[in-house]
């Protein structure tokens, strides 16, 4: 009897441990984004080669003639996770990354033009499929769009 009190006891000690104990710790998350600083333009224009993957969505997207390639930058980021990606012209973007339902990713995106905030908004991204953010004007007839793309 004392021994099955003493077994007893021992199965209550180690049920009580917290499972982390016994267990690796499961590594971070991570993912890359990219996104891709685009002119929008309602005149016509030349395709920038560099864009051929994305026109269809930014025409669907944004409604306007033609696009012009500015910049693009790359970062990987933990999820949950912060970083920021320099764009060219004075544009840079800062990113919350937080897990979604389905392998989907939730992106809270801050826009900057140099110390001045445009957006901040916030996005849930699937893997591989451009999300389009259509963002401030830029002269008469065009605007900046960033296109996020999470890998």
């Amino acid at each position: 009897m004392k021994l099955a009190a003493f077994l007893l006891a021992v199965v209550c000690l180690f049920a009580s441990l917290p499972t982390r104990a016994f267990a690796q710790a499961a590594p971070a998350a991570k993912t890359a984004i990219e996104a891709v600083l685009v002119v929008a333009s309602k005149s016509p224009g030349k395709p920038d080669p560099r864009l051929a993957a994305y026109d269809a969505t930014l025409r669907r997207v944004l409604r306007f003639e033609s696009f012009q390639y500015i910049g693009r930058d790359r970062a990987a980021l933990a999820i949950p996770g912060e970083g920021s990606l320099d764009l060219g012209g004075g544009q840079r973007l800062k990113l919350k990354t937080t897990p979604g339902a389905d392998q989907r990713l939730r992106v809270q995106v801050s826009w900057f033009d140099g110390p001045r905030a445009l957006m901040d908004t916030g996005l849930v991204l699937r893997p591989g499929v451009p999300a389009v953010l259509g963002g401030p004007a830029r002269a008469e007839g065009e605007v900046y769009a960033v296109i996020l793309i999470a890998n």
